[in-house]
């Protein structure tokens, strides 16, 4: 993990997460996060665009979270295919958590394809609990799985029904 970099995103990266997440997470589905949406997320004084970079400033990896004042919501979380199983989204979210508890959020929302197994086990590995279903969340084409988790340590989300289907 030594040979990336994490931080905060810079207006030039907009583009590169928004292809990105066109990519790997929005496959399939009309684009929602364009370039323009990037930007105002790494502008908005409560969100938070964290990077990760590998050598020669490649984009490695990214993470988009909102935070409010009893919750953050983290919106994408993605890994270029060549950099994935190296770490690189498990400190990602190591680092917007940390940022979370700093603010005084304590708890993390988020939403994935139901299709999902990888994601969902790693989330569930991190912590992270389904707490519900939404049918045709994603375009009427593919339900998702709300998944949450309570970051102060020693702590279980206070709802849902605490499963983690593997």
């Amino acid at each position: 993990m030594s040979d990336y970099c994490l931080g905060p995103a810079r207006l030039a990266d907009a583009r590169r997460i928004s292809l990105l997440s066109r990519r790997l997470i929005e496959a399939g589905l009309s684009p929602s996060w364009p370039e323009t949406r990037v930007v105002a997320s790494i502008r908005h004084r409560d969100s938070m665009v964290l990077t990760a970079r590998a050598r020669y400033d490649e984009l490695a990896g990214f993470a988009i979270m909102q935070f409010g004042d009893e919750r953050a919501h983290l919106n994408l979380l993605a890994v270029a295919p060549h950099h994935r199983r190296r770490g690189v989204a498990r400190r990602l979210v190591q680092w917007l958590e940390a940022s979370a508890l700093t603010a005084g959020t304590f708890g993390i929302t988020l939403e994935l394809r139901a299709t999902n197994v990888a994601a969902q086990a790693f989330y569930c590995a991190l912590g992270y609990r389904e707490i519900g279903r939404v049918a045709g969340y994603y375009e009427r084409v593919e339900d998702a799985i709300r998944m949450a988790r309570d970051v102060r340590p020693g702590r279980i989300y206070s709802f849902g029904d605490g499963t983690c289907a593997h």
